[in-house]
């Protein structure tokens, strides 16, 4: 899998990218403030003051961590590093959950691959404990060469994921005919390395090789322009004077994001549930049509 653009748009794309990758460069938030590792022993470790944390994965356990804030609505940005070389069987995860059988969840997932083979970005939407809602996409680039912004916006109109600033899938509020969206529950960030060999890398097919452990992925700049939950009391804005830093409350796809949603979806998408006839032979979901 080539990490060059097939298109006419891609040298406009690949400066959003790398503008979205400087933008994502300037100092986030501190990782000690903001986060609590919550399993994994010593494997997962928060460096540099806790401007960076690694999660690392061992034939006998991985790692992971959670946001100390829950938040209703808001922009998460965070850099992320994945594993180098030969991932197959790994997965790291980075997505908002709440918590109970009727939970919210929004998804990145990245699968690990062998060498020279491409990572899959798997993105999922539960609402109400209801999920099956997913798409995989390639990447146009190396995540595991250097950092790159992964972003949610979640507002009330709908979620947006991004990729260095470019949209990659929109999943509207269509409560209107009977779609559940999320936007009554509380969700916390949390991030995961585990080993998932037994369907993550071509069905299972591809088996983890340990002999490359430990395997280690790395993140940065935490951003959260966002409102944080707490029982009893309203949501606080954690930019309550910044109206660019509360644009996520507004945000939709202008004609140059829709253009750039349809080039990712048209060269790297590998995988829509909305497209899958075989899996849902009484009729597409509703918000599929």
């Amino acid at each position: 899998m080539s990490f060059s653009c097939p298109s006419k748009l891609s040298s406009m794309l690949l400066l959003v990218s790398l503008l979205g990758y400087l933008i994502g460069s300037s100092k986030g938030g501190n990782f000690f403030q903001d986060f609590d590792i919550t399993w994994g022993d010593q494997r997962a470790k928060i460096l540099n003051g806790g401007q960076l944390l690694t999660l690392s994965l061992d034939t006998a356990s991985g790692s992971g961590f959670q946001s100390k804030n829950e938040y209703l609505f808001g922009r998460i940005d965070m850099q992320i590093k994945l594993i180098p070389g030969n991932s197959a069987g790994t997965v790291t995860t980075y997505y908002l959950s709440s918590q109970g059988p009727t939970h919210d969840e929004i998804d990145f997932e990245f699968l690990g691959n062998a060498t020279g083979e491409p990572y899959v970005l798997h993105t999922n939407v539960f609402s109400q404990g209801k999920g099956d809602r997913e798409q995989q996409f390639y990447l146009w680039f190396d995540p595991s060469k250097a950092f790159h912004t992964y972003s949610i916006v979640w507002n009330k109109q709908l979620i947006i994921f991004l990729v260095d600033n470019i949209p990659i899938r929109v999943f509207q509020n269509l409560e209107s005919i009977g779609v559940a969206f999320p936007n009554k529950q509380a969700m916390r960030i949390y991030s995961s390395l585990w080993n998932a060999d037994d369907w993550a890398t071509r069905g299972g097919l591809v088996k983890t090789d340990w002999t490359q452990a430990p395997f280690i992925a790395s993140y940065r700049n935490f951003k959260a322009n966002a409102c944080v939950w707490s029982p009893g009391s309203p949501c606080t804005s954690t930019s309550p004077n910044s109206v660019q830093d509360n644009a996520w409350q507004v945000q939709a796809l202008d004609a140059p994001g829709r253009n750039r949603l349809r080039w990712v979806q048209q060269n790297y998408m590998i995988y829509n549930y909305c497209t899958d006839l075989k899996r849902f032979p009484q009729g597409l979901p509703p918000e599929c049509k």
